[in-house]
């Protein structure tokens, strides 16, 4: 007879693995590889104690659902012992489909196709594996299951997701901005006509909230840092995928290779198991391993783009509200044409923009609803004396310049 596990962690203290479903995924292949994936990134190279992985996340997210869960019971909602493992299932496993520093690899090596159809494509396969267990909470992640309040707390403007990853986030950054009052939010939380709210008392807690995400986002998430050493990753993938295609034999673990010399479209991961096989062989060690080799490679713009990641020599970013100056973008082109042993068409991996965005609130989508004490609900950006809410629904556009330092 299998017990209840304890796993102590360092935000929420010990928390409970319930014996049966849950404690049966954790122990599958799928979710242990997420114990090696950071859950952010390359952002170490800027918060060295940013070493926390999505297994963590996963683990942290659970708990807290498992929280909510007996706070709407305590206020009279129903949720039978089958829904809350299914919600737990889905929340344990919203964040299977990642693959490693996963911004970097989706828009590189994998295109097309998202984290989250990634992760329903694996809950299917877990589904298959464990005689159709999964199917509720297959429902609840989709949010076809009829009731509709317990999908907003796997994926809303309020779920577990957000809720436990600032919390997290900024305990290993160190950033204090991010701490929330998430236990008083769970206690807060009401459901109204099949969908969550939050009684009126907690509306400055929820105004903290979203401050908290909009300023990790700054902090954290886009700060320029940890924006330079994704785009350099990105490079890297880049770089490495074009040199396949090209013939060229890079070293690679086996899922690694898969991706490289292969364009596989979401269809093709619909379609064909070995692609979904092989990006369940995927996480941060394929990637560093090939990155450490790559920094000897023959090739001068793959080798020297590694060899600024492991030393982190990263490039130079601008942000900026405006586009930057297209004028010095192509003075540093031809700078890097004439120092770097490379042709017109390569000076893009070292001189480069983009844009970044921040949007901390959509009202409208799945918008916070507060439930107020004469019974009717109002979204938080009208019920809040807080004129700073109305800025946080705005969708916030930078543009960043990027370029190596030596070219400046």
């Amino acid at each position: 007879m299998k017990k209840n596990k304890i796993i102590n962690d360092p935000v929420y203290g010990f928390i409970s693995i319930p014996a049966g479903l849950v404690f049966d995924l954790i122990e599958h292949p799928y979710f242990q590889r997420l114990r090696y994936i950071k859950q952010l990134g390359m952002t170490h190279l800027v918060y060295p104690g940013a070493l926390h992985t999505r297994f963590h996340h996963a683990l942290g997210a659970m708990h807290l659902m498992c929280m909510s869960i007996e706070t709407l019971r305590n206020k009279g909602h129903e949720i039978t012992d089958e829904e809350e493992e299914a919600v737990a299932v889905a929340i344990l496993l919203h964040d299977i489909g990642h693959g490693p520093f996963s911004h970097a690899l989706e828009q590189t090596i994998v295109e097309g196709i998202s984290h989250e159809d990634i992760s329903v494509l694996l809950m299917n396969r877990l589904n298959v594996q464990f005689d159709g267990r999964l199917s509720m909470a297959i429902q609840v992640f989709n949010g076809t299951y009829p009731k509709r309040f317990l999908h907003e707390l796997v994926s809303g403007q309020l779920d577990m997701d957000r809720m436990d990853y600032l919390n997290r986030d900024s305990f290993f950054t160190g950033v204090s901005e991010g701490v929330i009052s998430f236990d008083r939010i769970i206690k807060m939380l009401d459901v109204v006509d099949d969908h969550i709210a939050v009684e009126e008392k907690g509306i400055y807690s929820i105004e903290k909230f979203l401050i908290a995400r909009r300023l990790m986002y700054w902090q954290v998430y886009l700060h320029k840092t940890v924006v330079s050493a994704e785009q350099l990753l990105s490079k890297i993938l880049k770089r490495s995928r074009e040199l396949a295609f090209n013939g060229r034999q890079l070293f690679a673990t086996p899922a690694l290779n898969h991706f490289l010399v292969n364009t596989v479209s979401k269809a093709d991961f619909m379609r064909e198991e070995r692609h979904i096989e092989a990006f369940a062989g995927l996480d941060d060690t394929d990637i560093m391993s090939a990155v450490k080799v790559w920094a000897d490679d023959s090739d001068f713009v793959l080798s020297q783009l590694c060899r600024m990641l492991m030393k982190r020599h990263l490039y130079h970013v601008d942000i900026t509200n405006e586009p930057p100056n297209g004028h010095l973008e192509e003075q540093l082109i031809n700078k890097a044409i004439k120092e770097y042993p490379i042709y017109k068409k390569e000076a893009h991996y070292f001189v480069f923009t983009d844009t970044i965005t921040n949007n901390a609130y959509k009202p409208g989508d799945g918008s916070i609803q507060i439930l107020m004490k004469d019974g009717t609900l109002q979204d938080i950006a009208s019920a809040s004396d807080n004129s700073n809410l109305e800025a946080l629904a705005k969708t916030v556009k930078k543009y960043i310049f990027c370029y190596t330092k030596d070219l400046f």
